[in-house]
């Protein structure tokens, strides 16, 4: 049994550094509009936007780490929101970059998902994100916030360990459409919510008083971002299959 599982785990860590042919045009269109679909969907929005939490909560503690400062923990809550705590100056380019990186965050990394399966990195997208829901889940301070990312991880886990080569590509491509087409809409979310006075303390508006930048100009900002990184996303997703 032991063999087998090396066996098994030699295979998959082999696959990681290989190049997958893109899938037919059909299974790619297909992920796409699945993903659309899961984005505007009135039933399944709420559900997925606790993906977009991850990765808006695990932008803000990649940056707070890379700008010096001392990430204590992580929490996501039922509602969608989600908290990243740090330690470090209360101003300064550090705590600036790491409230930014919020909201752009589902989508760049969408866009360097996009990126790796153009270069035909599926298998190796698959685990690198396994790997980064694993560094997350070491600083989650809350058990709903434990269970979202051990359901993520789980998922992640099946599929690359027990999915045929024709699976992974499929649910590695669904993920970056998913990350891409999703990541503009919490930010329209964003500034429904401010214009009704419920987000005093968003990113927004903390950025706002560190900088004197109106909210409204971040909101601007966060947006364009995010709809820059879906456009060219699918400039790297679509060479081939169109």
């Amino acid at each position: 049994m032991l063999t087998d599982v090396w066996d098994q785990l030699s295979s998959a860590m082999s696959a990681v550094t290989q190049t997958q042919p893109v899938p037919p045009s059909g299974t790619v269109l297909l992920t796409a509009a699945v993903a659309l679909a899961v984005v505007l969907l009135p039933g399944l929005w709420p559900v997925a936007r606790h993906v977009v939490t991850v990765a808006h909560e695990g932008a803000h503690a990649v940056t707070a780490v890379l700008t010096g400062r001392r990430l204590t923990g992580i929490r996501l809550h039922s509602d969608t929101s989600g908290l990243t705590v740090s330690r470090g100056r209360p101003r300064g380019v550090g705590m600036v970059l790491t409230l930014f990186a919020g909201y752009v965050g589902p989508g760049l990394i969408g866009l360097g998902a996009a990126a790796l399966l153009g270069a035909g990195y599926a298998v190796g997208l698959l685990w690198a994100l396994l790997v980064l829901l694993a560094l997350m889940l070491v600083q989650i301070r809350n058990l709903f916030g434990l269970w979202v990312v051990l359901v993520c991880g789980t998922a992640v886990f099946a599929v690359t360990w027990w999915a045929g080569p024709t699976t992974q590509s499929a649910v590695a491509y669904a993920v970056t459409w998913f990350l891409l087409l999703a990541a503009p809409r919490p930010v329209l979310e964003l500034q429904v919510q401010r214009s009704r006075g419920q987000a005093r303390t968003s990113d927004a508006d903390q950025l706002a008083r560190l900088t004197r930048v109106p909210g409204i100009l971040w909101v601007m900002v966060f947006a364009a971002v995010t709809l820059g990184a879906a456009a060219l996303g699918v400039t790297w997703l679509l060479p081939g299959v169109l």
